[in-house]
């Protein structure tokens, strides 16, 4: 009987057993990507070689992938060299090494949850080592874990001496944990009471508000690109004091918006007998670069009060003084008393590079009129998962804070002028933080429709 020869497989432990298999004569092995054959020697190098010539943007399952990351300074499966900073295990200053891409072919990732809720659009603070007593006022989030394959392992072994990584192909792969800054303040960056005693003093506040200049309601034009949502806030404001959530102002989704016409909304107490002393104008929105649907001289002529009340803009119909109920001496009630720029939180990164230049030229000639301005940052709840589970954490969040620079820089304007808002949109009941919220922003704006009626109050000579 002939002699039953017994081969013995041999172990696979190295990820690049992901991407080759071994042939039956045990001297050859074939890429499972491009077919080719190359000659085994009981090692890995000349697989790692042709991975990293041949398929250098393969992953850990062996599928080619060119997305990017959100997590920068790292490279994932490409051949760029990139800084790689690691911590050590006997509390000594990490290590910064550089990882050459011929020493590995991937890094996978493992984020925890917390950090896989967060959008792309924000940028995590720079990875830093756990410290055993915080040092500032952040807190620290869940570990993010990088998993670095044994042949990356191993040329940061060769390069830096880090004595706790195995260059055995036989050993498992080693973990190094890293560590993020959450994106939550200890305090707030502003102070605000979450109370329903400070919503009741809010309301209060702008219902009884009157003009320093006499029997005229603040008029506020918001103006904003399509769908930054600037009646939803109108809607928002008026459920507050409606007691229930409504949409007065209509509101919509469409890429070109809802609004086309001139509307006024008068914002009060729905117990008071009072004349509203604030009255909100939504207009249509805004494009990028050139206006579409809306020029500058038909905005200019809505905050000197020219254009009658449910005039419908066209591009190619300016408003002149032929214009049906056009009113040719506006008095000081018919004017616009501040502007109230509106931007999407989620869009500020993505807005065309157009727009920046469009709301320069508006704010200079807004302001020629000597019409002060300020701004809402919308949407914020799509941006920071912890405010979107509670606003009170508004002014908490790093992401918003950040968030705000950007608008700052997009609108031209400090900081100080902009507010951030979260509209009513899916809810059917009020919020008591919402609610706190909003009308914090509408206080901040009669702020400065009041600074335009104390600039514009009648001189009487003495």
């Amino acid at each position: 009987m002939a002699e039953r020869k017994t081969v013995r497989k041999r172990q696979k432990m190295s990820k690049v057993w992901d991407h080759f298999k071994l042939k039956k004569d045990d001297n050859t092995v074939q890429c499972l990507h491009c077919k080719a054959e190359l000659a085994y020697h009981n090692n890995t190098s000349s697989m790692l070689q042709h991975l990293n010539r041949k398929h250098p943007v393969v992953n850990q399952s062996g599928s080619p992938s060119g997305a990017d990351t959100s997590l920068s300074g790292f490279s994932f499966g490409g051949l760029s060299s990139q800084s790689l900073t690691v911590p050590t295990t006997s509390g000594q200053p990490a290590i910064t090494t550089v990882a050459d891409p011929k020493d590995a072919f991937g890094i996978v990732t493992t984020m925890s949850s917390t950090m896989k809720t967060n959008t792309p659009l924000f940028k995590f603070p720079a990875v830093q080592p756990k410290l055993e007593s915080p040092q500032s006022d952040t807190e620290i989030s869940s570990d993010i874990t990088f998993e670095i394959p044994v042949a990356s392992a191993t040329a940061l072994e060769a390069k830096d001496g880090l004595s706790n990584v195995s260059s055995t192909e036989a050993q498992r792969d080693k973990l190094f944990t890293f560590t993020a800054v959450r994106p939550i303040l200890e305090s707030q960056w502003r102070d605000v009471e979450w109370t329903e005693e400070k919503k009741a003093s809010l309301m209060k506040t702008v219902s009884s508000y009157t003009a320093s200049c006499g029997d005229c309601p603040a008029r506020i034009l918001l103006l904003g690109p399509v769908g930054s949502g600037k009646s939803s806030f109108i809607s928002s404001v008026q459920s507050v004091f409606k007691g229930r959530v409504t949409n007065r102002a209509m509101v919509g989704s469409f890429s070109t918006g809802f609004t086309k016409k001139l509307q006024s909304f008068n914002i009060c107490d729905q117990k008071s007998e009072d004349a509203a002393g604030l009255v909100l104008c939504d207009i249509m929105g805004l494009g990028d670069g050139e206006m579409t649907g809306l020029t500058l001289h038909d905005i200019l002529s809505v905050i000197k009060g020219h254009v009658p009340e449910g005039h419908k803009f066209s591009p190619d119909q300016p408003v002149r003084s032929e214009t049906q109920g056009y009113v040719k001496k506006p008095s000081l009630k018919h004017k616009i008393h501040c502007v109230a720029f509106v931007v999407d939180a989620s869009k500020i990164l993505t807005y065309p590079k157009g727009l920046c230049a469009t709301f320069q030229n508006l704010r200079e000639h807004i302001s020629d009129l000597g019409v002060h301005q300020v701004a809402l940052l919308t949407h914020i709840e799509q941006i920071c998962p912890e405010t979107a589970k509670d606003v009170s954490q508004v002014y908490k969040s790093r992401i918003i804070k950040d968030m705000m620079g950007k608008a700052g820089a997009l609108l031209g304007m400090s900081t100080s002028y902009i507010v951030p808002v979260k509209n009513y949109s899916l809810e059917l009941d009020l919020d008591v933080n919402t609610d706190v919220l909003l009308l914090s922003a509408v206080d901040h704006i009669l702020q400065y429709a009041d600074l335009y009626f104390q600039d514009n109050m009648p001189k009487f000579d003495v």
